[in-house]
């Protein structure tokens, strides 16, 4: 799905974020919403080697697996008039071109009684793609998260801000996959840190 195929005909859009668009959109947009998105699971399991890691010492992202049973919280933005093409244009560089993340339309419920569910684009990385890392334990991403820094940043300011987002939003959700992959992670940095070898982010 291109972005010129999503705006055509449309005077605004929802974007779900679910990763870092959670707590840095970097775009304009007219308002935002907490909620969910059904028939997928939120997983560390794509690499990143421009924003939180390099071509030598990839980071780990989170991308969307599909599970029929599963949801995902995060953040929907709708932009309209010009912030439409803007924000397209922007998020193209930066979750298409430099993440590898494709498009898809799915249904977004805002949290809350009796609220209807929009169409929102959100963008994941596949199983296909060069930069897919795939599964692996909390332990083994929680050390490679500690010790992964890119253009954007050190790849354990985005494990955490998400944790943090998720603990401050969706309070009555418990996300293991996330929360395991932070406690593995904050465990190496203590040991890193212990041994001098951690390099703390700004």
């Amino acid at each position: 799905m291109k972005p010129q195929d999503v705006i055509a005909g449309k005077s605004s859009l929802w974007i779900f974020g679910y990763g870092s668009l959670v707590w840095k959109p970097d775009f304009k947009y007219k308002r935002s919403e907490v909620g969910y998105i059904e028939g997928y699971k939120r997983r560390f399991w794509h690499g990143d080697n421009f924003h939180r890691g390099n071509a030598e010492s990839p980071g780990r992202v989170v991308t969307l697996i599909e599970d029929d049973d599963a949801t995902t919280w995060g953040v929907a933005f709708e932009v309209s008039g010009s912030q439409l093409e803007e924000s397209l244009k922007y998020l193209t560089v930066r979750e298409t071109v430099r993440g590898g993340y494709i498009t898809k339309m799915v249904d977004f419920f805002p949290h809350g009684v009796d609220r209807s569910p929009v169409q929102a684009l959100v963008y994941i990385a596949t199983a296909d793609n060069p930069l897919y890392l795939g599964p692996a334990s909390p332990e083994e991403i929680g050390a490679q998260i500690a010790v992964c820094r890119g253009k954007t940043g050190h790849n354990l300011e985005y494990l955490l801000r998400l944790a943090e987002f998720m603990r401050g939003s969706c309070p009555h959700v418990e996300d293991h996959h996330l929360f395991a992959i932070e406690t593995a992670a904050l465990t190496a940095v203590s040991y890193l840190w212990a041994a001098q070898l951690f390099v703390p982010f700004q």
